[in-house]
C-alpha cells in the first residue's frame, strides 16, 4: 500500500523529492483527482507533458494512463518539452488542460505536477485548491495500460512566436545569441526557431544537452548557478547576449558580454519598453517584489499599473481578466501580450533580441537610458534566512507590526502588508520580508540604487532578525 498522505499543492503544483514523497503511486493519486476535476467542468481531452528530469517518461506515462483510465482522451508529449510549449499545446488543441512533470528551477532530487487552464496557462488558485481537496488514498487500483496517443507541438509553437515577433525587423538584422538551457527542457528549442525560420542568427548552446542533474547545478537562472556561462561571455567574442533558461524553461536570466548578470527586473523593463513602444494596449502586472523602475517606466508609457502578491498565477489572473501588456515577476517569469498567458524563457530571448535590433543599442546600454529617463538606479539582491524553526519567523513578523523607525542610515519612510512587509526607505530603496508559509524560511529583498547599499541594508536586516533570536 502506497503513500496516504497529503499531497501538498503550493504556489504552482506539487513538488516532493523523488523516490520520497514523489512516487509513481503519489502521481496516480494526484492525476485521478485532476481527471475528476477536468470530468466535472465537461472536459474531454488533457495533454501530458515532461522535462529533463529523473523519471519524466515514466511519471508522465503514469499520469496519462490514470487519466485515460477515467474516460479522458489523452495526449503525451513525444519527448521532452518547455513548459510554455505544453501550455501553448493546450490552447492550440484545444483541451480542457494539462499536465506537466516538472519542478522548475528546483534541485535535480524534486519532480513536480504543474497544471494547466484551458486557456494555455497557469492553473489558477481555483483549480488547484479543486484538484488538492479531490485527492484520494493510493491502495486503489492503478490504471491498466493503454496505447496513449502522442503529441508534437514544437512547429505549430514556433508559428506562435513567429506571430508573436517582428520578423521583418529580425530578417534585416544578424546577430550571435548564446542560450544556457542549462540541461533543461529547452534544450534545442531556441535554436530550433531560430534555424526553422531561416532567421540569419546564430544561437550556440552552453550546457545544451538534457542533464537530469542540471550539470551540477539547481537549475535556476540567477548569477550563482551561471558561472559557466558567465566565463563563456568573458571571453573575446560577437556574442550581443547570453540567456539561460530555468529547467522546464519558462524563466530567464541574461549574463551581458564580459560576464555581468543582468537581472529579472532589467529583463522586465527592457520588455515593457520594447512592447510599449510597440503600441501594443494593455496595462503592466507586476508581483510585489518587482522593482520600481517598472512602476515608473509603466506611468511614462502612460500604463496602468497592477501590483499582486507573489506567484505568477496572480499574474495569470489579471491577463485573463483584462487588456495587459506585460506582466512579471522577480523570479524571472514574464508574460507578454498577443502570446499564451504563460511565463516563456524562449519567447522572451527572443524579444530581448528583438529589442537590440530595433534600438541599435545593447542590453545594459538599453537598461541605463532606461534608469536616465526614470530617474531610478537599480541594484538588488535577496536573502533567504533557513532558520531552525518557525518560532524565530513568527517572532520577526510580529516584530514588523512596529518596524524600526531607522533601518541602518536610512529612515523609514512607509510601510506596504501586499505579501509579506515592504519598509520604504526615503525615495530610492526599500527592504522586504515575506516568511514562507510551508517551511522555516524568512526571504529578505532590497532594492537600493547600488550594490554596496544593497549589501549595506541586507547585512542591517540579518542582524537585525539575529537580535530578535
Amino acid at each position: 500500500m502506497g503513500d496516504t498522505g497529503t499531497l501538498i499543492f503550493g504556489t504552482d503544483g506539487w513538488r516532493d523529492l523523488i523516490a520520497d514523497r514523489f512516487t509513481v503511486a503519489n502521481v496516480r493519486r494526484a492525476a485521478r483527482a485532476y481527471a475528476d476535476h477536468l470530468l466535472e467542468r465537461g472536459a474531454s481531452l488533457v495533454l501530458v507533458g515532461h522535462d529533463t528530469r529523473f523519471g519524466g517518461e515514466l511519471f508522465a506515462t503514469a499520469a496519462a494512463q490514470e487519466l485515460a483510465a477515467r474516460g479522458l482522451d489523452v495526449r503525451l508529449s513525444d519527448g521532452y518539452l518547455p513548459t510554455p510549449a505544453l501550455s501553448y499545446a493546450v490552447a492550440h488543441y484545444g483541451a480542457g488542460g494539462g499536465v506537466m512533470l516538472t519542478a522548475s528551477h528546483n534541485p535535480p532530487g524534486y519532480h513536480g505536477f504543474k497544471l494547466k487552464g484551458p486557456y494555455g496557462g497557469t492553473a489558477t488558485d481555483d483549480i488547484y485548491r479543486d484538484v488538492a481537496g479531490r485527492i484520494g488514498p493510493a491502495d486503489e487500483a492503478p490504471a491498466a495500460p493503454r496505447g496513449i496517443e502522442r503529441f508534437d507541438v514544437r512547429d505549430a509553437y514556433y508559428d506562435a512566436l513567429e506571430r508573436l515577433l517582428d520578423m521583418a525587423l529580425l530578417s534585416d538584422r544578424a546577430g550571435h545569441l548564446v542560450h544556457d538551457p542549462m540541461g533543461g527542457a529547452a534544450c534545442g528549442w531556441l535554436a530550433g526557431f531560430v534555424a526553422s525560420r531561416g532567421l540569419p542568427w546564430t544561437v550556440e548552446e552552453v550546457r545544451g544537452e538534457p542533464h537530469p542533474l542540471f550539470y551540477g547545478v539547481n537549475p535556476e537562472p540567477i548569477g550563482a548557478n551561471l558561472a559557466v556561462t558567465a566565463r563563456r561571455m568573458a571571453e573575446a567574442g560577437d556574442a550581443l547576449f547570453a540567456v539561460a533558461t530555468d529547467g522546464d524553461g519558462d524563466r530567464l536570466g541574461v549574463v551581458l558580454p564580459g560576464g555581468a548578470f543582468f537581472d529579472s527586473h532589467q529583463i522586465f523593463a527592457v520588455l515593457l519598453d520594447e512592447l510599449a513602444r510597440g503600441g501594443a494596449p494593455g496595462a503592466v502586472v507586476k508581483t510585489f517584489t518587482v522593482s520600481r523602475i517598472v512602476e515608473r517606466l509603466a506611468a511614462l508609457r502612460d500604463r496602468e499599473v497592477i501590483e499582486t502578491p507573489v506567484g505568477f498565477k496572480y499574474i495569470v489572473g489579471a491577463m485573463l481578466a483584462g487588456d495587459v501588456l506585460i506582466g512579471g515577476e522577480e523570479s524571472g517569469g514574464i508574460g507578454v501580450t498577443g502570446h499564451i498567458p504563460e511565463r516563456d524563457g524562449i519567447a522572451n530571448a527572443l524579444l530581448l533580441a528583438q529589442s537590440v535590433a530595433r534600438s541599435g543599442l545593447p542590453l545594459g546600454e538599453r537598461f541605463a537610458a532606461l534608469e536616465s529617463e526614470t530617474g531610478w538606479r537599480h541594484a538588488y539582491d535577496r536573502l533567504d534566512l533557513h532558520l531552525t524553526d518557525n518560532v524565530l519567523k513568527d517572532r520577526v513578523m510580529t516584530a514588523l507590526e512596529a518596524p524600526p523607525a531607522r533601518i541602518g542610515d536610512r529612515p523609514l519612510d512607509s510601510v506596504e502588508r501586499r505579501d509579506g512587509v515592504k519598509l520604504n526607505l526615503g525615495e530610492d530603496a526599500w527592504l522586504l520580508f515575506r516568511p514562507s508559509g510551508t517551511e522555516p524560511v524568512l526571504r529578505i529583498y532590497c532594492e537600493a540604487p547600488d550594490a554596496a547599499a544593497v549589501r549595506d541594508v541586507l547585512a542591517w536586516a540579518r542582524g537585525w532578525v539575529g537580535s530578535l533570536g
